[in-house]
């Protein structure tokens, strides 16, 4: 069983195993042995970027070193959303890339993401080799650093970004409010959107370090559903940390996830012949109305795990142009691999500059079941089964559901909890239901 590597990288609190300085410097070195074992005609470098924690350049620097006691070195975008090494690493004479960031956790967390070539997430083989070589006796050179700076990352992103938007369509005047969580996104958002003619009001864009995704951003729409009612903007946007998902909320201040994304875009795409295939991949943590809506539509729905790159894989597997995620992780296959927060608005918006319509009128087809979702906090991952009456309890709850409804119970992949989801006609029934479920959960962790 991996140690290490959770659905999104490592991840942890700053200064604690295994984001010391120590272990970053050791999986640094892990990663460049295991990259030159494996490919080893690929140029010795890594670009890396980082999103605005106080941990940020010393953890760099520590991967820094560790990579370099490997014979790689890194080029240092600097502060930058994660979307962009998936961007521009095929486009750098580097190997592999990696993000300093922890995602929409507080700023005491940090992580490390490791990009493969051609900027890709790594697959489960690539990071077991290196959590293994990580975790190993083996001995590790000296480090030493060795960082070119990429002053120009910054700009390259941006004009990435900018080919995504569509020609001749014109957010002149267009009133957007933006969110950016005092995280990666905080520069880089704002310009663009001001690049391309919108009146644009922005929220949490002062990062000091130790605000990241502080009562701001993805998962806190609240100021944003005001801001965006009092300057009357046609649609709101909240970034997370890292930039590599968006929250939206439409004219009338209603938060808007990924589910109605995918919506709204499906519905125009297939409309326009872009969807040929006539699949889109969803997640287990999709919506039923969601389903329904797309059923309703004609297209096929390929279902995976949660994670963008198991949306990517499945992707990959069905050729479908479009998937994503409620988290707001959406993937646009002609454009990037992987989730881009910043790339989706500019999609969202240019849905909305070229029907004329309002979000909420996009997203009118689907009926949004009841879905009610409580973490419940684990010392340690036991089988559901070994939980006294979790699995009888469960079975009832499935079988009152029936076909009105759907259960979800799994570990997080990034932080030490139990996430149970149901989804059901009546909220008051399902939040009892998702209630007990977790009672029995902490009873049995007392």
């Amino acid at each position: 069983m991996r140690k290490l590597f959770g659905t999104d990288g490592v991840r942890g609190v700053a200064g604690r195993w295994p984001l010391t300085p120590a272990f970053v410097r050791r999986l640094g070195w892990a990663t460049g042995t295991v990259l030159a074992e494996r490919e080893p005609r690929r140029p010795r470098a890594l670009f890396v970027v980082r999103d605005t924690r106080a941990s940020g350049p010393v953890l760099v620097r520590a991967l820094a070193e560790g990579l370099g006691a490997a014979g790689f070195r890194v080029l240092d975008g600097g502060v930058l959303p994660t979307p962009a090494v998936a961007a521009l690493l095929p486009t750098l004479p580097a190997a592999a890339g990696a993000v300093l960031s922890a995602s929409h956790n507080p700023a005491a967390h940090n992580g490390v993401k490791l990009f493969g070539p051609g900027g890709l997430k790594l697959d489960d083989r690539w990071e077991e080799a290196i959590e293994q070589r990580a975790l190993s006796n083996d001995s590790m050179p000296v480090p030493r650093a060795r960082v070119k700076p990429c002053p120009g990352a910054r700009e390259s992103y941006l004009q990435f970004l900018l080919r995504g938007w569509p020609a001749g369509a014109s957010l002149r005047g267009v009133p957007i409010v933006l969110d950016c969580a005092h995280g990666a996104t905080s520069d880089v958002a704002p310009r663009l959107f001001r690049r391309l003619g919108a009146r644009v009001t922005v929220l949490s864009a002062s990062p000091t370090g130790r605000n990241i995704n502080l009562h701001c951003g993805a998962l806190h729409p609240e100021a944003l559903a005001r801001a965006v009612r009092r300057t009357g903007a046609r649609l709101g946007v909240a970034f997370d940390g890292d930039g590599d998902r968006a929250i939206f909320v439409d004219e009338a201040g209603h938060p808007r996830d990924g589910d109605a994304v995918l919506l709204a875009a499906a519905r125009q795409w297939r409309a326009r012949g872009r969807l040929r295939d006539g699949t889109v991949v969803v997640t287990v943590m999709s919506n039923l109305g969601l389903l329904r809506a797309l059923e309703a539509l004609g297209l096929r729905t390929e279902v995976t795990a949660v994670g963008d790159r198991y949306v990517w894989q499945g992707m990959r597997k069905t050729g479908a142009r479009l998937g994503g995620e409620p988290s707001g992780h959406v993937i646009f296959r002609d454009f990037l691999p992987t989730g881009d927060g910043i790339l989706t608005a500019l999609q969202v918006a240019a849905l909305l500059v070229e029907t004329g319509r309002n979000f909420s009128a996009l997203t009118s087809l689907a009926v949004h079941y009841p879905q009610v979702l409580v973490n419940v906090p684990v010392r340690e991952r036991r089988p559901l089964e070994a939980i006294p009456g979790f699995a009888r309890t469960l079975a009832q709850v499935n079988a009152a559901l029936g076909d009105t409804g759907r259960t979800l119970v799994r570990y997080s992949g990034t932080e030490p909890l139990l996430r149970i989801m149901i989804e059901g006609p009546d909220r008051a029934v399902i939040q009892s239901h998702a209630d007990e479920l977790a009672r029995l959960v902490r009873a049995a962790s007392v």
